[in-house]
């Protein structure tokens, strides 16, 4: 009976593995448009349709592969996020349309953090840990946004500027917050990620002048985000599904 307890988790963690390495053959398509939209900016293109669809292209496949996974369910949730994402990563291809881009992924934000609350990521009590982590993000949050205060305040439009970028920064620290409560290592670092491209994003269109190399850093933290995020839910899914299989057998 033990021998054959060995054998069963065996086989147990065999499936695990085989199905971690479908989950990330499925994002195949991702790499790939990935890869051409950095292929593509080498060029130091204009901003054109053709560009900004190339932008996305990886946000909406990515958003695909979560709905082939996951189904319907996850619309309202991470699939949600990805397509809003998708419409920012469009939006913000031209500087004057940077206020609708940044509604965009505010809107992917609150989807990403109602997932993180939603039944698919199990309940845990918050420890002493994990509240100090929660502090550390609150002060990053409000520090980087009082860092960036007086920049915002030179620029023209800083009567809507000022509140957009404190309701944006709010709302990614609650998202990066609620990705620790998760306590699902993948979806956590995608959280973090996102934080960080963010984090360079407004460097650069506030601060510092744009460069080439800010670019790819902006991009590659940002895609590598999302990718994480997306293959947090995809696992997350799947795993209460077997839980789910394993408690009714």
């Amino acid at each position: 009976m033990e021998k054959m307890d060995i054998l069963e988790t065996d086989a147990d963690r065999q499936q695990r593995r085989n199905m971690s390495c479908a989950v990330l053959l499925s994002f195949s398509p991702f790499f790939l448009a990935s890869a051409a939209y950095f292929y593509l900016s080498t060029f130091d293109l204009p901003p054109s349709i053709i560009l900004a669809g190339v932008k996305s292209a990886p946000t909406l496949l990515l958003a695909v592969t979560v709905l082939g996974w996951n189904g319907c369910q996850s619309v309202p949730g991470v699939v949600g996020g990805l397509v809003f994402s998708a419409l920012g990563d469009f939006c913000l291809v031209w500087p004057q349309f940077f206020l609708y881009g940044m509604a965009a992924f505010a809107m992917a934000h609150l989807l990403y953090s109602l997932t993180f609350l939603s039944s698919r990521y199990e309940k845990h009590s918050s420890s002493s840990c994990m509240y100090n982590i929660y502090k550390v993000l609150l002060a990053i949050g409000l520090s980087f946004f009082m860092y960036l205060y007086p920049f915002l305040q030179k620029k023209p439009n800083s009567k809507v500027l000022v509140p957009a970028v404190g309701v944006y920064v709010a709302l990614i620290t609650m998202m990066g917050i609620l990705a620790v409560r998760t306590r699902h290592l993948i979806t956590l670092l995608g959280s973090l990620f996102f934080i960080v491209s963010d984090m360079c994003l407004s460097l650069r269109q506030f601060i510092i002048p744009p460069v080439k190399l800010s670019e790819t850093v902006v991009m590659l933290t940002y895609y590598l985000a999302q990718l994480l995020i997306s293959v947090g839910d995809v696992m997350a899914v799947e795993n209460k599904n077997d839980f789910a299989k394993w408690k009714t057998s």
